[in-house]
């Protein structure tokens, strides 16, 4: 019996468009081959809040993997079916770490019931974008606190901090050597605000290579009949795991490397054109 093929694609500098917005043409064939049993989901840095407002109605039924990996998550009613947080002592001295280099967090938790994303003070202009782009979603994880620190009794699931190269460079080095193994670090230019740097801060289990493993396991995919989608070099791994790994023209010469096969740019809609030609519509 013929093993199932299983297509598993980035969001941003992948799937959607230059403006972090699924195309009209993407939709629509995307929901197609969905009907018609194509078997995919999505493998993307943001929250379940960030990604629904951009698949929209999308008959999507694998669960989607979420903040890089710490959580998989079912895409119709955002209940979390994996959780990988950081350890709550190693959550607040990260903390600790970011407070002595002057530095703000954005705290993502998952409060037993629903997620939260909490801050105390927009101290970089980067941090005001980000706040304003998720209100102007309705993401209703935002919570303003007095006391960032207090809220470490929650599941910590990451932290996110902003500012420029400099910093946010002289950040990632230190977290690095202070929790060397510990963790999974992104530290990238925010593609839709050049000159905002990032750094994203996980546990080591939050891994988007780890919960696509546990997807597969849950579902039967062998990793022969797996194909993924990336750009960023947070989707590494997932091209190492996979059978086939399919960079798309963007994406940084180190995903190239490891890919199997480039294809278009992702302004193009080329992860839905190699879906379409790889699972016709009938």
């Amino acid at each position: 019996m013929k093993q199932q093929q299983l297509f598993v694609s980035d969001l941003d500098g992948t799937l959607l468009d230059g403006s972090g917005a699924l195309s009209e043409f993407s939709r629509k064939t995307l929901t197609q081959l969905l009907g018609d049993g194509l078997n995919f989901t999505v493998a993307s840095a943001r929250a379940i809040n960030e990604i629904q407002p951009v698949l929209g109605d999308l008959p999507i039924t694998l669960p989607v993997i979420a903040v890089n990996g710490a959580y998989l998550t079912d895409y119709t009613t955002g209940r979390h079916l994996v959780i990988n947080s950081l350890a709550p002592s190693v959550a607040r001295s990260i903390f600790d770490v970011i407070r002595s280099q002057n530095l703000w967090p954005f705290v993502c938790t998952f409060n037993g019931q629903e997620d939260c994303l909490y801050y105390q003070t927009l101290s970089h202009p980067a941090m005001q974008w980000y706040c304003q782009a998720l209100s102007l979603l309705g993401d209703k994880r935002l919570r303003e606190t007095k006391h960032l620190a207090g809220v470490f009794d929650e599941q910590v699931i990451s932290l996110a901090v902003m500012g420029d190269k400099e910093s946010i460079g002289q950040l990632s080095t230190l977290l690095a050597e202070a929790f060397s193994g510990q963790l999974e670090n992104f530290y990238f230019e925010n593609p839709y605000s050049p000159g905002y740097w990032w750094l994203t801060i996980h546990d080591k289990k939050a891994c988007k290579s780890i919960a696509l493993r546990e997807l597969m396991d849950m579902f039967g995919f062998t990793k022969d009949n797996l194909t993924v989608f990336g750009d960023h070099i947070n989707d590494i791994r997932m091209f190492e795991l996979a059978g086939r790994g399919v960079a798309v023209a963007n994406a940084e010469p180190e995903v190239k490397a490891v890919a199997s096969e480039v294809i278009g740019h992702h302004t193009d809609d080329s992860v839905v054109n190699y879906l379409k030609a790889h699972f016709p519509c009938r």
